[in-house]
């Protein structure tokens, strides 16, 4: 049994900094600790890393239903996109960076022929639906972003705002980022019950 002192302030701030692929479990850990349709701030600086983690971050964020905010406070690039895609709410300064480019191909040493084969085909597949995902979770077509894709190119918080795909905040606002009133706890509801 917790007392209200180890219950999580609202809403949440999770920093996404860094490879996606290396911190994944620890970031899936804390948005699985936003209560479902529950508040949370992502930051991100982030390079990116693997598509898969980049799908099951931003799935956990839809499937959960949460109000995540994303706030780029200074890189959101590669797989980095799909989970700032996945919030409700995107802001970004006018110095805020995002590389848009096509998913790259990593294989291990040692794959087999036939292997290989059935990577390039999954590959092929793949790549088609991450763009689409991408530009369906920003809520825009597909050629908004597709110029940006190929052969990759760098887009400025400007820019991003500019096309629809989030709103460009001055570093002075995020002083309104400051957490709201924490949602009534079980426990405090069931006191006003009582009384």
């Amino acid at each position: 049994m917790t007392d209200d002192h180890d219950e999580p302030q609202y809403p949440l701030e999770i920093a996404v900094m860094g490879e996606l692929t290396e911190h994944e479990p620890d970031l899936c850990e804390k948005l699985l600790a936003v209560p479902p349709g529950g508040e949370v701030t992502l930051y991100f600086n982030s390079p990116g890393g693997s598509a898969y983690a980049a799908m099951s971050l931003a799935s956990i964020i839809k499937l959960r239903n949460l109000q995540a905010t994303g706030v780029v406070t200074g890189e959101c690039s590669s797989a980095a996109l799909w989970p700032f895609a996945a919030c409700i709410k995107r802001l970004v300064t006018p110095h805020s960076v995002a590389l848009f480019h096509p998913m790259k191909w990593e294989s291990e040493e040692h794959v087999g022929i036939a292997e290989a084969a059935e990577w390039a085909r999954h590959f092929s597949l793949l790549e088609k639906e991450m763009d689409q995902l991408l530009a369906d979770l920003f809520g825009i077509s597909l050629e908004v972003i597709a110029p940006w894709m190929r052969p990759g190119r760098y887009v400025s918080g400007r820019e991003l705002a500019a096309a629809g795909l989030a709103e460009i905040t001055p570093l002075s606002f995020l002083a309104h980022l400051q957490p709201t009133e924490p949602p009534p706890s079980p426990k405090s509801k069931a006191k006003s019950k009582s009384k």
